[in-house]
């Protein structure tokens, strides 16, 4: 099993980023994807979910109206598109793949916002 982020980067207050998260060795299209976030300091939070239908998601509030999620069944691969980018976002983002007991993670992406 792998989840491999990628996409982050350092960015200026106000500006976009696209994350991707390609997964191999699991039935991706089965599965929860979701993107958490660590700031330094900070517990691990959840930003966003898309359930395997891909017609449900759910946000967290700070991300609302900012953030979208969403996924490629085909490719295997969960979007992260981030807008109107702000320092807090700043953290390492995490894609996570969940179906029942199963728990898969990868290593992370950095972002940055800042001037």
């Amino acid at each position: 099993v792998q989840l491999v982020e990628s996409g982050g980067g350092l960015v200026q207050p106000g500006g976009s980023l696209k994350l991707s998260c390609a997964a191999s060795g699991f039935a991706f299209s089965n599965y929860r994807m979701s993107w958490y976030r660590q700031a330094p300091g900070k517990e691990r939070e959840l930003v966003a979910t898309m359930f395997s239908a891909a017609v449900s998601t759910n946000y967290a509030d700070s991300v609302k109206g900012r953030f979208t999620i969403s996924r490629d069944n085909a490719k295997n691969t969960v979007y992260l598109q981030m807008s109107s980018l702000k320092p807090e976002d700043t953290a390492v983002y995490y894609c996570n793949a969940r179906l029942l007991q199963n728990d898969y993670w990868g290593q992370g992406t950095q972002v940055t916002v800042s001037s």
